[in-house]
């Protein structure tokens, strides 16, 4: 495996493919086979086929993935190519938008800590936190209260107009 030089690492940023319906699978597969660092959070929840209910796993946010790569003029041809993407996302006319690490980390937390998520709806105002203690350690979203001690912690990608929440302890949380 070869070693990638700081500076290489440094200009990677984070991107949202956009993919065809029920996609999301064979795009992250096909951007990994050719080598690319490609990022897509799933939740478990529960279905019914067949009169059986059991658990999935479904994409956190249907539709779309994250790619972690320098977008130099090459990478993305080689990226445009995968089948079942729709595109990158961004401004019209301004090309792809990168998304903040600490987005992507937040939602990488989330999901290695196997804590129940729930879809919440994309917020814009409220108080910013960022959570101190306990398996959310530094992640960072934007705090709903519904009990004294609870709340829920709303972690949102703006670029994908999407947001997730997860139960938190208020305790732990001060101003981001």
């Amino acid at each position: 495996m070869e070693t990638m030089s700081v500076s290489t690492r440094a200009a990677e940023r984070w991107w949202v493919l956009w993919t065809k319906s029920h996609c999301e699978r064979l795009v992250r597969d096909g951007l990994s086979s050719r080598g690319f660092e490609v990022f897509l959070p799933e939740i478990e929840c529960w279905s019914r086929r067949g009169g059986l209910r059991h658990v999935i796993r479904v994409p956190m946010f249907p539709g779309y993935l994250f790619l972690r790569n320098a977008l130099d003029k090459a990478a993305h041809v080689e990226v445009r190519k995968a089948r079942g993407l729709v595109s990158l996302l961004g401004a019209p006319g301004e090309g792809p938008t990168a998304v903040p690490d600490t987005d992507v980390d937040s939602i990488q937390s989330v999901v290695a800590s196997r804590a129940p998520v729930m879809a919440h709806p994309y917020l814009r105002e409220g108080s910013r936190v960022r959570i101190t203690r306990g398996p959310f350690a530094d992640v960072e979203g934007i705090l709903l209260r519904t009990k004294p001690n609870k709340g829920l912690l709303v972690i949102s990608v703006e670029l994908l107009r999407r947001s997730v929440a997860v139960e938190v302890d208020c305790t732990f949380g001060v101003p981001a």
